[in-house]
């Protein structure tokens, strides 16, 4: 049984664009976090935080963190928040390969300005709102994602280029494992 590889980080830091590119060329089964438990409870993340709360929300992101951690060779998107809550950061650590991508403010809010998928806790933000919000949420989050073994410089991950050397990088790591 392969570990699973988690990839953490901030909302657009490129999780997904890497997951879904690393896990095919390393022959894995990717799953995105939030696209999982959207299947599972038949709802949205916006409409799980709208109708649950975020702390009802936390409780399922955890639980389906562990659901999916227990899948046999999956290379797993997260949440931007996951890390952040419980003792999610440390089960990552134990139970497989926890990747941080790292991203500047400037480049997540370019991110999410173009993206066509709304998140919940930056809808409705202005550009000076999102840039203040992005700055204060990511120096809150920053301390559990470098607890991830491994950082990545997810700055350029809108290009091919660095996917395919960030998924030789993840296929370095794993075959330390």
């Amino acid at each position: 049984m392969k570990q699973p590889i988690f990839l953490i980080g901030y909302m657009a830091a490129g999780k997904t664009s890497l997951g879904r590119f690393a896990a095919k060329r390393l022959g894995r089964e990717f799953i995105d976090l939030d696209k999982y438990i959207e299947a599972r409870f038949r709802q949205s993340i916006s409409e799980l935080f709208a109708l649950r709360g975020e702390e009802e929300f936390r409780k399922i992101e955890r639980n389906m963190l562990r659901e999916v951690a227990e899948f046999d060779n999956v290379l797993i998107a997260t949440g931007g928040g996951t890390p952040c809550f419980y003792d999610n950061m440390a089960y990552m650590n134990e139970r497989g390969v926890a990747v941080f991508l790292s991203c500047s403010v400037d480049i997540i809010c370019r991110r999410l300005l173009v993206a066509k998928i709304k998140r919940p806790l930056v809808e409705g933000c202005t550009p000076d709102e999102l840039k203040e919000k992005v700055t204060t949420m990511l120096a809150q989050r920053i301390p559990y994602y470098e607890q991830a073994r491994y950082t990545f410089d997810a700055e350029e991950y809108d290009k091919a280029t660095a996917l395919a050397m960030a998924t030789e990088q993840l296929r370095s790591i794993v075959d330390e494992q």
